[in-house]
């Protein structure tokens, strides 16, 4: 009986503690989930407070947000905090440093909940905006970051910075692996190789360095470009790396360094190149204007024994490395899935989506009003046809490829005044088409107006080339 009347007076739940967290409403409350020991309030005084569980005296109070708190949570270890705000501001505080980590933006709304990955250092949050966002937490750069690049298997991330460093990043842990520091001056471009481990990154201290991702060390420093380096790119097949600079295009090779050709192309601010048909087509810009060039790759000297041949694809496993003919094995090739993966498409959110689960229309957010300002306008509807709505048709031979673009004259078959021509009717405006060198051609543009101006007597100047033209 004594047993039994202390067992009933003894309570199954009770309250452990009372008391004032805030200096006005709380909205938001989480607890230390390793411990259970933690606790951590949000309200709408724009403030975090950090209190130990049982005891009433704050331990620290995080400031930062200008507007009320809507989400907290600990990391695992509760050694990092992350609050979201009414506004849409996420901010991360390492608690044992007392300091302000990282802030996030991008939701246009309130943050409705938070989450730090259990081993990486990423952080999901989600929104009244309708978005989930993940974020990366670890340190970046200390300046701009001008140049991302995906490795071919998607494991990795590479990243250029104005810091003079270029970082490498296992996308599955969160966590930088390396950080490569042997540039002089702002890194402008950064590219994978198509098949092996490796780098390279170019920069305006005018050189491009490569990069074994074995090993982690630089194998090789290519020069000779007289300007900064903005683009970089490698063979569909890997055998050379194509630069491009202010004046010239100019083609590498490593192990040795080495330069096989280099094609002079006054294009200027070069922002991309891209490779087909063996072709080079490179773009560049200028106020409003922009201009394309064309290079003949079969014209232009290249390596080719010290790598393997041909493109990897997709959907077929890869081979074991050849030797070259010193004997010398070639670098771990990347592992590509074995499948094509194909990109869901994008669906339009609908009426229903937008409203609530009883039913009652939710209020517009950013997100609704730009979609309702934004519009897409088509200028040529039978280019745009061709292009992104194809028909669909059963054909018993292969889809036609795109041709390469048509060469210019030589040098020998048009003389010198010539060489602008007049490619509109009489009835248009004029455009024109310019030809640089034997192995260029240029095609200049208003990206404004998508047209030439018409025949006034305004002076036009033919970008990057020193020509003047009255029309």
């Amino acid at each position: 009986m004594t047993s039994m009347a202390a067992s009933s007076t003894t309570k199954i739940a009770w309250r452990l503690q009372e008391f004032e967290a805030q200096s006005s409403s709380i909205s938001c409350l989480a607890l230390g989930k390793s411990s259970g020991r933690l606790l951590a309030t949000g309200g709408e005084d724009c403030r975090v407070n950090i209190w130990a569980v049982s005891k009433a005296n704050c331990i620290m109070s995080l400031t930062g947000h200008k507007n009320p708190v809507e989400s907290i949570h600990f990391n695992v270890s509760e050694e990092q905090v992350a609050a979201g705000s009414q506004s849409g501001s996420i901010r991360v505080w390492d608690l044992e440093a007392a300091k302000i980590l990282r802030t996030l933006m991008g939701h246009k709304a309130n943050i409705t909940s938070l989450g730090f990955h259990p081993f990486g250092d990423f952080l999901a949050s989600s929104s009244m905006d309708t978005n989930i966002k993940v974020g990366v937490l670890s340190c970046g750069h200390t300046q701009a970051v001008r140049s991302l690049a995906f490795s071919p298997d998607g494991k990795w991330l590479a990243s250029a910075s104005d810091d003079c460093t270029v970082k490498l990043w296992d996308l599955a842990q969160g966590k930088t692996i390396t950080e490569f520091k042997s540039h002089t001056a702002a890194v402008n471009i950064v590219q994978f190789h198509p098949n092996e481990y490796l780098l390279a990154s170019g920069s305006s201290d005018r050189t491009i360095k490569l990069w074994d991702l074995e090993k982690f060390t630089m194998i090789g420093s290519l020069e000779g470009d007289t300007t900064p380096v903005r683009c970089i790119c490698f063979s569909p097949d890997g055998s050379c790396l194509y630069s491009g600079a202010t004046d010239s295009l100019r083609v590498f090779g490593w192990e040795p360094d080495r330069c096989f050709d280099a094609v002079p192309v006054s294009w200027g601010k070069v922002s991309d190149l891209a490779i087909c048909n063996q072709q080079l087509i490179g773009v560049s810009h200028q106020l409003s204007s922009v201009s394309s060039y064309v290079v003949d790759l079969k014209r232009v000297k290249k390596s080719g024994g010290a790598v393997i041949q041909g493109i990897i694809q997709d959907d077929q496993p890869l081979t074991e490395p050849k030797k070259d003919p010193k004997g010398a094995a070639l670098r771990k090739n990347y592992e590509r899935p074995t499948t094509t993966c194909r990109s869901q498409r994008l669906k339009h959110r609908s009426e229903s989506d937008r409203r609530s689960p009883e039913g009652e229309r939710r209020s517009p957010s950013e997100d609704e009003a730009d979609e309702k300002l934004s519009s897409a306008e088509i200028h040529n509807a039978e280019d745009y046809k061709a292009i992104f709505q194809p028909k669909s048709a059963i054909s018993r031979t292969p889809p036609k490829m795109s041709e390469p673009f048509p060469a210019p004259p030589e040098d020998g078959e048009s003389s010198t005044a010539s060489r602008f021509c007049e490619t509109s009717g009489d009835d248009a405006p004029p455009t024109f088409q310019f030809i640089d060198e034997t192995r260029t051609i240029n095609h200049v543009f208003d990206s404004e107006k998508h047209t030439t101006q018409k025949h006034t007597t305004e002076v036009f100047q033919l970008l990057f080339c020193g020509y003047w033209v009255v029309s």
